[in-house]
């Protein structure tokens, strides 16, 4: 039953996602700790300072908010635009990121998140 609920809350967001359902807040409140989002979902950490979460999976889509430091619940992970940053490397995934249960979606690229090109343990959206 957790199980089915997680896969309705994931596909939901997803839907929200596509059909432009983020809201434009300038900046969320920062999370606690990396456990008090959703059990379900992966915390994944944004290692890297002063970075942009967006609203879709590129860097032309409008900034929701800047992160330093930071532990979201990931949702699931695509590929986007390409990033490229000299001091990171290159990378096309992204990842849609909630501060907690319920708070609005954003998209970061994999190159600032702790894990590796491709996020282990966030699925595919």
């Amino acid at each position: 039953m957790k199980r089915l609920i997680s896969r309705t809350a994931m596909g939901l967001a997803v839907t929200a996602l596509a059909v432009g359902g983020l809201a434009t807040t300038a900046q969320a409140a920062p999370a606690a700790a990396a456990n008090n989002g959703d059990p379900t979902l992966t915390d994944v950490y944004i290692w890297a300072t002063d970075v942009n979460l967006r609203q879709q999976p590129t860097t032309n889509s409008p900034r929701l908010a800047v992160r330093s430091q930071w532990w979201g619940d990931a949702l699931c992970q695509t590929q986007g635009q390409t990033v490229h940053d000299p001091a990171v490397g290159t990378n096309n995934w992204w990842t849609a990121v909630m501060e907690f249960s319920g708070s609005d979606i954003a998209w970061v690229n994999n190159l600032y998140i702790r894990g590796g090109e491709k996020i282990a343990g966030v699925p595919d959206c």
